[in-house]
């Protein structure tokens, strides 16, 4: 077993996820390589596709979504990702019963029972059949015009039930607001896979874009348990490599671990990216004394990341104009000779949006 240091642990995680030099063409590909990106943050999440395509900007992201090469919604941890159409039935099968049955209580609570759900999902089938898409205020006028109460969260969970039951995703923007449409008319054929080859594709996907991870780390990502993840793992692992770090095995694609003399890049990541979010040990590439300034007071909201070196040495905002995005660097500490490479970052988020940078 190869030993590992934060410095390879940081280059090959930056390499797997497509953060150094990207394998991919479309943002459909780099979707379906990292296996989900957490999309609950719209604006951050068309951005964590765009930082790993070099050149796109953030019109030719949307249009993937809009040529549902791409799907947004809740297949795992009651959380919105974006997943590849190809994977959103597997995906959903697998995983999504977990927050369902993790939500159950929170609907007793709300009393929204069996009989509310079959009523909405009759209406909400009704409503968005032949294609068409709505918005989230229209589906709720539709709702309690037909005495389904959408009332406090209850709107919210009856939604994100039936996008976990498969009957919903989200469709196109209209505007700034996000719509639904119907999953069968968004995506009518997407494979579904056997509950123990659906967990090896799950594994394969997650620790070759995400590795070098530890299975830990793979359950928390995915909201399995440990005894899926080691099972999802075991039938991969033949085809993965392993290192060691701080008494833990981390599994990744084969590589020449010690061939990283490639200058990492200074980047601009977006709040909730993977590069941080999609493990559950953080301490590789994120300082214990910073944690407090990415995830103030753990509220569970990531901010933006300043990553130098494959480590998190700051934060950032954006404040996006008409003619104009401004870019306002908050780093950890001195940065040093690294500094001078901070606007080639700010100018990669400015291309993306079609916008000239404000420093």
């Amino acid at each position: 077993m190869m030993k590992l240091d934060k410095q390879t642990i940081a280059y090959l995680r930056l390499r797997n996820q497509q953060l150094l030099s990207s394998q991919c063409g479309t943002a459909g590909e780099v979707v379906a390589r990292l296996g989900a990106m957490q999309a609950q943050d719209y604006a951050n999440a068309l951005w964590a596709i765009g930082v790993r395509l070099p050149g796109a900007t953030v019109t030719q992201v949307e249009q993937a979504l809009a040529d549902h090469s791409i799907i947004r919604t809740w297949p795992m941890r009651g959380t919105l990702h974006f997943v590849a159409a190809a994977d959103v039935r597997w995906m959903l099968d697998l995983l999504a019963s977990r927050s369902i049955a993790g939500s159950a209580g929170r609907r007793r609570q709300l009393e929204i029972d069996e009989a509310t759900l079959l009523r909405s999902g009759a209406l909400l089938q009704e409503t968005l059949q032949g294609g068409r898409q709505q918005s989230r205020a229209a589906l709720f006028a539709v709702l309690e015009a037909n005495g389904v109460s959408t009332a406090g969260q209850r709107g919210f969970h009856i939604l994100s039930y039936h996008a976990q039951t498969g009957l919903l995703c989200f469709g196109a923007h209209e505007g700034k607001q996000p719509t639904f449409a119907l999953l069968d008319d968004w995506v009518p054929h997407a494979p579904t896979l056997p509950h123990a080859e659906a967990l090896a594709a799950l594994a394969r996907r997650y620790f070759t874009s995400h590795g070098p991870a530890t299975v830990e780390d793979l359950a928390r990502w995915a909201g399995i348990t440990l005894t899926d993840a080691r099972a999802g793992l075991a039938k991969v692992a033949a085809e993965l490599v392993h290192g060691e770090y701080a008494g833990a095995a981390y599994w990744m694609p084969p590589v020449l671990a010690d061939q990283h003399d490639l200058a990492l890049p200074v980047l601009l990541l977006p709040g909730f990216d993977e590069y941080l979010i999609g493990y559950r040990g953080r301490s590789a590439v994120l300082d214990a004394a910073h944690e407090d300034k990415i995830v103030p007071g753990g509220n569970g909201v990531f901010q933006p990341m300043l990553v130098i070196d494959g480590q998190v040495e700051g934060t950032w905002k954006r404040s996006v104009k008409s003619k104009a995005v401004r870019v306002q660097i908050q780093p950890f500490g001195v940065l040093g000779a690294a500094h001078q490479r901070r606007p080639q970052a700010a100018e990669q988020y400015g291309r993306f949006l079609d916008r000239p940078v404000l420093g």
